[in-house]
């Protein structure tokens, strides 16, 4: 329920404002507007107010303006210096390009709020975790590098540099400039040939294996229903033994976990000072290529090491008003690098997100508290206002490149150049959604 009422909520927000922002233009541009709905099919809430119809409907995956346009049927004589299409080709760019221009506004002052609430938090692109038989650690990633710069690109912060490592890592190899935990500058080579499940799994967003956390090797979660439950084992255990063997720390448990799938292990246990054997049978998963262990445990995290990592400031009103422009610009710029990635191949479909991980995402950054979801929704009101600027036919960048053609021209394209380029862009978006459905339950059912 949490996680429904965090996605209702924030497509309610983001798309009424968005549509909002389409309305208040046309209404100062002299446009008559017929209906306001947030949803599409069948409106189950209707409220007229003056000439405008306020609906809700009940598939919430967006929302429209509906303005009187003598392209969509007749027109009362009294009504057509009211039309849409009747204006002049800036009044409708301005009106098409209302709503995104919202949307990266809202992202700017959702920003600012939480900057100036919350204070600004960053996290240094440090190494704290390599995780075990991962693109990272076949690179020769170790605890304590500071990461300078991926690809020849300077990063100050940890996002920066995941994310130049996942963009960069879809095209090819990537050169990762380090400092390592004796201060020496090394390059660690992310080689993607002949690893595709890998660099997959990093488009999917898991990552390359590296965290900027590092993890202690006391247990700190155990999963409940899990081998590890059964066990008997408990937060804060640290297994030292497993069939006689010594482990030196939590990527050797990990280790051989991952190598003992259904097979019986004995540990040997710290518990508080005491030592307690424990018999432990992991879990089989099929991996596609092997099987593979898993106990249901988490580990622990070394919070003298956190503290270093991330720094935590307060900023004020102004400030953060100028770090959220900058974080919006950003993100917009990174969006469309990726779009343009995708578009020459260097960056894989399977990172597009449909309505099922954006709810999971926005239920999982609801239960975080308010700061996370103030920047959830930040960052979809981004990527909401940036696609929506792109140019097909569909879409508000489309309409504002046609718009744009007949200022320049004097005269608007042919009805048949608009029908076609129409048919193109429901072609691309319907492709891009099935796509984005796809993505969706390839990674709930596998």
């Amino acid at each position: 329920m949490i996680y429904l009422a965090a996605f209702v909520v924030a497509i309610l927000i983001l798309v009424s404002l968005h549509e909002l922002g389409h309305y208040v233009v046309a209404r100062l541009c002299g446009v008559k507007v017929v209906r306001f709905s947030v949803g599409f099919g069948k409106p189950f809430f209707i409220k007229k107010r003056g000439d405008t119809e306020w609906c809700l409907a009940p598939i919430p995956l967006g929302g429209y303006v509906k303005m009187v346009d003598t392209r969509e049927g007749e027109v009362a004589e009294k009504d057509l210096p009211y039309a849409f299409d009747k204006q002049t080709p800036l009044k409708r760019m301005a009106i098409v390009v209302a709503g995104p221009l919202v949307n990266l506004l809202l992202a700017v002052l959702l920003y600012a709020a939480s900057f100036s609430i919350f204070g600004v938090t960053e996290v240094k692109p440090w190494v704290g975790t390599v995780a075990h038989n991962t693109l990272a650690e076949r690179a020769g990633f170790e605890v304590g590098d500071q990461i300078q710069s991926v690809n020849g690109k300077a990063v100050a912060e940890w996002m920066d540099a995941q994310t130049e490592m996942t963009l960069g890592l879809q095209a090819g190899n990537v050169l990762v400039t380090v400092k390592d935990a004796q201060g020496q500058a090394q390059t660690r080579t992310i080689v993607a040939q002949g690893e595709p499940e890998a660099v997959e799994q990093a488009a999917q967003g898991q990552g390359i294996g590296l965290m900027p956390m590092k993890i202690s090797s006391a247990i700190g979660q155990v999963v409940d229903g899990s081998p590890a439950q059964a066990a008997g084992l408990q937060a804060g255990d640290i297994v030292t033994h497993v069939d006689g063997q010594a482990i030196a720390n939590w990527n050797a448990w990990v280790a051989v976990i991952q190598n003992s799938p259904g097979k019986n292990l004995l540990l040997d246990v710290n518990r508080q000072g005491q030592n307690v054997q424990l018999s432990l049978r992991p879990n089989s998963e099929d991996t596609g290529s092997r099987l593979v262990g898993k106990a249901g445990v988490a580990p622990s995290m070394d919070q003298a090491w956190t503290e270093q990592v991330r720094v935590k400031r307060d900023v004020g009103v102004l400030e953060g008003i100028d770090l959220a422009a900058t974080r919006t610009w950003d993100y917009s710029i990174l969006t469309l690098k990726f779009f343009g990635k995708m578009l020459i191949g260097e960056a894989s479909i399977k990172s597009i997100s449909g309505p099922v991980t954006i709810g999971e995402i926005a239920g999982k950054s609801a239960m975080m508290g308010w700061e996370a979801y103030i920047q959830f929704l930040a960052i979809i009101s981004i990527s909401l206002g940036v696609m929506n600027l792109l140019p097909i036919p569909v879409l508000d960048g489309g309409h504002l490149v046609y718009y744009f053609i007949e200022w320049v021209r004097g005269k608007p394209l042919s009805q048949y150049v608009q029908l076609m380029g129409l048919k193109i862009g429901l072609c691309i978006m319907g492709l891009f959604m099935l796509v984005a459905f796809f993505n969706d339950f390839t990674r709930i059912f596998g």
